[in-house]
């Protein structure tokens, strides 16, 4: 009985790689007479995005939002204009250690996210990847943010 095992281990992997390449092999893929967008057609869209402004192809375009990007697209509706910026999050003073530990040794992620620059952080923060921060990462962090 044992010698028949490796016997049929290797006939079975053998019968799903030739079954698997006689899949692949089936499969149609497109061949470059067939219409594939490129990087410079635009590829079509039912709606633009909610952050995306429609004006006509002749508009002059906006500037960018301070501090954000810009990407614009022609579209069968006119030119879209989406806008984008990550907003600034007002956290105020960084707590105390022993505040956000509840005076264990240690915060851990969860506690962490009472404070979110430092949720952003963690794993920053946590130098040697144990996942908690000690009291030195912490003040360490508090003096560089």
């Amino acid at each position: 009985m044992k010698a028949r095992i490796p016997i049929l281990t290797v006939v079975t992997a053998g019968s799903l790689m030739l079954a698997g390449s006689l899949l692949a092999q089936t499969q149609s893929m497109p061949t470059a007479t067939q219409s594939m967008p490129t990087a410079t057609q635009s590829m079509p869209t039912s709606s633009p995005p909610a952050n995306a402004t429609t004006l006509p192809s002749s508009a002059p375009t906006p500037p960018p939002p301070p501090g954000g990007t810009q990407a614009q697209f022609n579209s069968p509706q006119g030119k879209v204009i989406i806008n984008s910026e990550v907003p600034q999050v007002a956290a105020g003073p960084a707590p105390s250690f022993d505040q956000l530990s509840g005076g264990a040794r240690y915060i851990t992620e969860d506690q962490a996210s009472a404070y979110p620059p430092l949720a952003n952080d963690f794993l920053y923060v946590d130098k040697g990847k144990t996942g908690h921060i000690t009291r030195a990462e912490y003040e360490h962090w508090v003096e560089n943010k």
